[in-house]
């Protein structure tokens, strides 16, 4: 099983410097750094430092998904932000459980002994409300919809059609996942706080997107 890490900058320079060293090279087969276009040294410490980076030919998170993907060799994808919110000593548990034939495993904020130090009242009730929808329309049991940190089975995104070039890529992965009965696990995953930058979600744009795509593909047959 070929492991490829799929790693989304823009604007990320701090957390690079301390997230990227905590990497074993060991822990993956392939590593893509797709970029959305930095202004603050990130581009430059990737190269200086031998990271594969291309930086996207669309705007959109649910694009720089597309791209990377198109660049990657790996039989499973792991998505992971530099930002300081992906916890790299989880990396390990990730692969080990993709291994027992999951087609998608994510890395649980809420699962068991995790925690978010990241979340404020409205993020953590974000997440609650679509995570509880999810679950309720497509009769699954996950604790953690939205985190990035996750991996998947990069013949999936071929398989179901996965083709949505923004925000919510990851959930209509999900959806669909859900509705052709693939094998959806998590394992556990303390979210630590971001590291500088600026936080790029906005919750009334990404939470409008979210809850499109929940009822988009709930009511769409395949």
């Amino acid at each position: 099983m070929k492991v490829t890490l799929l790693i989304l900058t823009y604007n990320e320079i701090e957390g690079m410097k301390q997230i990227m060293p905590q990497i074993d090279k060991s822990w993956y087969d392939e590593l893509i750094i797709m970029d959305g276009g930095s202004k603050d040294g990130t581009i430059e410490y990737a190269n200086e430092n031998g990271y594969p980076i291309f930086v996207q030919q669309r705007p959109g998170l649910g694009s720089a998904y597309i791209e990377g993907l198109t660049r990657a060799t790996g039989d499973v994808i792991i998505t992971f932000s530099p930002d300081g919110n992906s916890d790299a000593a989880r990396l390990p548990d990730l692969v080990a459980k993709m291994r027992e034939g999951y087609d998608i495993v994510i890395v649980s904020r809420y699962l068991d002994w995790a925690k978010s130090d990241d979340d404020d009242i409205v993020t953590g009730f974000g997440n609650w409300l679509f995570t509880t929808m999810y679950n309720i329309l497509f009769r699954e049991k996950v604790t953690d919809l939205l985190v990035i940190y996750r991996a998947f089975r990069k013949d999936l995104v071929k398989e179901l059609n996965v083709d949505h070039g923004a925000i919510a890529w990851t959930t209509q992965m999900m959806c669909k996942a859900a509705k052709a009965r693939r094998r959806i696990g998590e394992v556990p995953g303390n979210e630590p706080p971001r590291i500088g930058g600026i936080r790029k979600m906005n919750p009334l744009r990404n939470g409008w997107a979210e809850l499109t795509m929940l009822t988009r593909e709930f009511f769409k047959r395949s």
